[in-house]
């Protein structure tokens, strides 16, 4: 069945960086549109950044435009979010899915913890 499994994150001290990878499995991911989304304490599901099923075109939300880059290698079936100048409200468990925005109908993974402080 669809598994997502997330891994790279970590502590990253403020203008730090970190990459994300996201493993897939289980559906033909090179014909799936794929999201980033992140949750901090005491705050919603927010999507970060989507990316078409071919790579060929990419979005971010407003809050990492500029700092951070998805991208896939639909040959690993892979996901993957290079987070660069890092800052403490980017601290979140990060999650990918399935799907382009954040619909009921996607897949999920466990998250990874992304924390920055100095």
């Amino acid at each position: 069945q669809v598994q997502l499994v997330e891994s790279g994150g970590g502590l990253a001290q403020p203008g730090g960086s970190l990459r994300l990878s996201c493993a897939a499995s289980g559906f033909t991911f090179s014909s799936y549109p794929m999201s980033w989304a992140r949750q901090a304490p005491g705050k919603g599901l927010e999507w970060v950044s989507g990316i078409y099923s071919d790579g060929s075109h990419r979005y971010y939300a407003d809050s990492v435009k500029g700092r951070f880059t998805i991208s896939r290698d639909n040959a690993k079936n892979t996901l993957y979010l290079q987070m660069n100048s890092l800052k403490p409200e980017d601290t979140a468990l990060y999650y990918c899915t399935n799907q382009y925005g954040l619909g009921p109908s996607g897949s999920w993974g466990q998250g990874t913890q992304v924390t920055v402080s100095s």
